[in-house]
């Protein structure tokens, strides 16, 4: 399979609060909204839907997001962005560096977990004994903020892209069959017992997956604040026949849309396969 991760749909309870946090903390810009629904990006395709459900409720202890991951181009983008996050008092929840990347965390105003990170160059990632090797060691913020030079971008980067998404899951190995065995991920790496990351065409992870919520955890109620939906992007129309074929094999029941394949994983979680 070769694909990459698409647009992130949340629920959120208050749209406007959610779009001023995204375009000033983050540099997202509004590429179009009605009154309940904003569509956010980088100037090129959509990379984050939010929907707004005032009476959604928060939920701990389910599956669903634990974050979704914003990509940026280069270690100077990341700098811009750490330096806005700065400028605008954001909180940030964790930082890293994981060898294929350096990375930065935190949260929307629901809750909602974010990553912005950038890759090192393929030849760079660790490999240990034939395997991809990450790890979480400490990020010199500091070095990070003097890749910025300053210049007289405020938004988002040109390229920057939802690079992947980690999920709560209820049971690993349910998870690992139907990622790896059913829609034919490469699996890249093992985090002990609790955690394992799936790609397609030789990437770290466009997927993660854990149980850090609870071995077990149930699906959030309907409605709840989290995840909806998120995209994986297919390249042709034969790779998305060939997604349909495997889901049937496996006797995975899944909803043909106009936006693509809506399917969910043994967790409850929602994967839209488009084009």
């Amino acid at each position: 399979m070769t694909s990459t991760v698409g647009h992130v749909h949340l629920t959120i309870s208050h749209l406007d609060r959610s779009v001023r946090f995204y375009e000033a903390h983050l540099g997202f810009t509004v590429q179009r909204r009605d009154e309940r629904t904003a569509f956010l990006g980088a100037g090129g395709p959509d990379l984050l839907v939010l929907s707004q459900c005032e009476d959604a409720p928060r939920v701990r202890g389910t599956t669903g997001l634990y974050h979704f991951a914003i990509l940026v181009p280069s270690r100077r983008d990341l700098g811009r962005a750490l330096r806005r996050m700065v400028e605008t008092d954001t909180v940030l929840q964790g930082v890293a560096d994981h060898g294929v990347s350096e990375a930065l965390y935190l949260a929307d105003p629901d809750g909602n977990g974010i990553e912005v990170y950038r890759d090192r160059p393929r030849a760079e990632w660790p490999i240990v004994n034939g395997r991809l090797q990450m790890g979480a060691d400490p990020l010199d913020l500091d070095r990070i903020l003097a890749e910025d030079s300053g210049g007289d971008g405020h938004g988002l980067a040109p390229g920057t892209v939802i690079g992947h998404v980690h999920l709560h899951v209820s049971r690993l190995a349910d998870a690992e069959r139907f990622y790896v065995d059913v829609l034919g991920f490469e699996l890249m790496q093992r985090y002990g017992p609790s955690a394992l990351f799936v790609s397609a065409g030789g990437y770290h992870h466009h997927i993660g997956l854990n149980t850090w919520a609870g071995v077990g955890a149930p699906p959030p109620p309907p409605g709840a604040i989290g995840l909806r939906h998120f995209a994986v992007k297919l390249p042709a129309e034969a790779a998305r026949a060939d997604v349909a074929a495997r889901l049937r094999s496996a006797s995975v029941p899944f909803d043909t849309t106009p936006d693509g394949l809506l399917v969910h994983d043994p967790a409850g979680n929602a994967i839209l396969f488009a084009l």
